[in-house]
């Protein structure tokens, strides 16, 4: 008989799955800015897809290593305007895109249900540099790995172990929700069960194929 696997905790990312997914939060930052979503699009390829180079000015954001505004500098020397004569402000570049990601409703009230049912719940995250609404956070989350704090990114397997190793959990005993296929190979590739999320719904669904009937199942 096969056995049901016991799921103790459920990590879950921020940008993306938390918030509003990122490609809206980039639609409406580059049509603001004025900016031309293909050029925004190469150079994440660039700096952050599977073929890019180990130490990119993305990498360096994300492990704490880059400050932000000299990031922006950066991101705005590389972006394209929609006009020539336009003229990409690099002063709060990033921040700007920041305010785009609003918080997911219906994904935080999954990780609250998930906690109701005695489930642990942590927070890993890469960082763009950013602040993190802590004050809305408070209680939803055992513990947080923000990659900026720790010089750790995903998919590194460093930053998951971290993560682990802090709340004393086995990857077997753990679920992964992530919204990028990367950063959820790594995590499978551990021993950890995953999610790849793209929506509330659906993650909803999976988790609870996966650890069963939130509603009636208490663990603590």
């Amino acid at each position: 008989m096969r056995r049901e696997p016991t799921v103790d905790a459920v990590v879950f990312d921020y940008g993306g799955v938390l918030t509003a997914p990122g490609r809206q939060a980039v639609e409406s930052w580059t049509r603001a800015e004025g900016i031309r979503p293909e050029s925004f699009s190469a150079l994440l390829r660039e700096w952050v897809g599977s073929e890019a180079a180990a130490d990119t000015p993305l990498h360096r954001l994300e492990t704490g290593l880059l400050p932000i505004e000299e990031f922006n500098h950066l991101l705005a020397a590389r972006l394209h305007p929609h006009h020539e004569e336009g003229r990409i402000e690099p002063a709060g570049l990033l921040q700007r895109l920041f305010s785009f990601m609003h918080q997911d409703e219906e994904t935080l009230r999954l990780v609250t249900k998930l906690r109701g049912a005695g489930l642990r719940t942590a927070l890993l995250s890469n960082s763009w540099g950013n602040t993190y609404p802590w004050e809305q956070l408070e209680g939803l989350f055992e513990h947080a790995v923000v990659s900026g704090s720790v010089g750790l990114r995903k998919p590194d397997p460093e930053i998951y172990r971290l993560l682990l190793d802090r709340m004393d959990l086995l990857p077997e005993n753990t679920a992964f929700v992530d919204d990028v296929r990367a950063n959820v190979t790594a995590a499978r590739r551990l021993g950890m069960h995953t999610v790849l999320h793209r929506d509330a719904a659906r993650t909803e669904q999976e988790l609870r194929e996966l650890l069963g009937d939130l509603d009636k199942h208490d663990r603590r």
